[in-house]
């Protein structure tokens, strides 16, 4: 199977061609101009991941900004956004603050991407 891409580690955005075997491993990668996009093209074709940005309500009712510190398991997307509609936050909060720590076990963290006051 093929699969093709479009590689966003960097602004190039090389056109990846991707040969999986049957088992769904990666066989080849092609089009990619550094080592990056030929990683990129394999953790996408066999586990990708993805950073969740959202919002988390103030007690105030508010809406604060906030992202996930690092990139979980896509498959995990769901689950996190449940987590994250559940969670609330006392003003004032600021860049960087931990809204939810290690969510879902990934590691990541939940994290304020602006003041609020």
């Amino acid at each position: 199977m093929t699969r093709e891409l479009t590689c966003i580690v960097c602004p190039r955005g090389c056109s990846l061609k991707v040969e999986l075997a049957a088992n769904g491993s990666v066989e080849t990668v092609e089009g990619f101009a550094c080592p990056r996009g030929k990683q990129y093209a394999i953790d996408e074709c066999t586990h990708p991941m993805r950073t969740v940005t959202s919002t988390v309500r103030a007690t105030n009712g508010d809406p604060v900004p906030v992202k996930t510190s690092r990139t979980i398991p896509k498959e995990l997307i769901f689950d996190c956004m449940k987590e994250i509609n559940a969670a609330s936050v006392t003003l004032p909060v600021h860049i960087g603050d931990v809204v939810i720590a290690n969510l879902l076990d990934t590691g990541a963290d939940i994290i304020v991407t602006a003041e609020r006051g």
